[in-house]
């Protein structure tokens, strides 16, 4: 690709034009790429203001994104912007447009374009830091629609925190693809929160979650209660972490367990994530359930990242051969701080009587954040 030009010459004009008014907003903050953490030896403490990663980020995340994210540096003499607006209140966004292209054996390709994602964070810190009130409002697409909303009180000096409210519940690695088998088959990602009270420990190598909430959803779309834990170890190169979860509900129980880890060797950073979930509330008969996710990331030069991806979905372990499987190529660009341009092909592989789960798809993602 030549520049942030490349990826967009051949799009429709009303969209490179889309594009282009995105591209100005693009300032600071928000992208939930666990490689990126992986690929320093960061928590995801380290750059974010929620504890457990995503949205807003922190002052540490801002100078990251300024001065070794991107293939150019920060401008002298460019505007200082921090997210800080008065006092201990905080502020920032994240915009998402994309051009997608469709192959479905045996239909028509089709092609969609628009707006992915639209959202604004606020985080006001009262007493030092040691209580604070966060939101995440989701603004397109469709109607505005509130993410997260909790209350945060803690001791930054030793780590350990208490969350209130609506909020991401911690459950392997916080992808930003919230289509992928692992997110999809365990039900936790950024785009469900849940309604409870999270604990957390946040050390030096090391955070621990303990969460409660009430809004666990079966298959059979109803309420239940949920319990989850998550631990994560993190070392120089690599980090190794571990979560399980029940919901009780009266249709029937489901439990999670996920292990995932990560190893930096050289240029390439390597993720994987292995989940398994047995629903009762499936009819008529309990379902088992496994996703794996296997990455490598190659940062080959600043600013630039290769990512190929490997996952499996096998919907009901007692069946035979109705595994799916999915295969990602994706380049991303950052040409300059706080803007990414993304482009990427994803091949899908099923049963042979489903043509939608053999398709093949092409898209290219503009991705601002302020």
């Amino acid at each position: 690709m030549n520049g942030d030009a490349a990826p967009t010459r051949w799009l429709p004009r009303r969209w490179r034009a889309a594009l282009a008014v995105v591209a100005l907003l693009g300032t600071q903050c928000a992208f939930a790429e666990p490689y990126l953490a992986a690929q320093q030896g960061y928590r995801c403490v380290q750059c974010h203001v929620n504890p457990t990663g995503g949205g807003l980020r922190n002052d540490f995340g801002t100078i990251f994104t300024k001065t070794l994210l991107a293939a150019r540096v920060y401008p002298e003499g460019a505007p200082n912007w921090t997210g800080k607006v008065f006092g201990g209140l905080r502020v920032g966004g994240d915009v998402r447009a994309s051009w997608q292209e469709s192959q479905v054996p045996h239909q028509p390709t089709a092609t969609r374009d628009g707006v992915d994602q639209a959202r604004v964070y606020a985080d006001l810190e009262l007493f030092g830091g040691k209580v604070a009130a966060y939101v995440d409002e989701q603004l397109a697409p469709g109607d505005a629609q509130r993410q997260e909303l909790y209350l945060r009180a803690g001791d930054p000096a030793s780590g350990w925190y208490l969350k209130g409210g609506q909020f991401y519940l911690p459950f392997g690695w916080r992808l930003q693809d919230n289509t992928s088998f692992v997110r999809g088959v365990s039900g936790i990602s950024m785009t469900t929160p849940d309604q409870g009270v999270e604990l957390g420990f946040e050390r030096a190598q090391w955070s621990a979650q303990f969460d409660v909430s009430k809004a666990g959803i079966d298959s059979g779309g109803r309420l239940g209660d949920r319990l989850g834990v998550q631990f994560v170890w993190v070392e120089g190169r690599w980090r190794l972490g571990g979560g399980a979860s029940r919901v009780n509900a009266d249709a029937g129980d489901r439990t999670m367990a996920a292990v995932f880890g990560s190893w930096r060797t050289g240029q390439f950073t390597w993720l994987g994530e292995a989940d398994l979930i047995h629903d009762a509330s499936f009819r008529p008969a309990a379902r088992s359930l496994a996703a794996l996710l296997g990455e490598v990331n190659w940062a080959f030069r600043r600013g630039h990242n290769l990512k190929l991806t490997g996952e499996y979905y096998d919907p009901d372990r007692a069946v035979a051969n109705d595994a799916q499987a999915r295969w990602s190529l994706l380049y991303e660009y950052t040409p300059f701080p706080f803007v990414q341009l993304r482009a990427g092909w994803r091949r899908y592989e099923g049963i042979a009587q489903s043509d939608f789960q053999n398709r093949r798809l092409g898209f290219v993602e503009l991705h601002a954040f302020f």
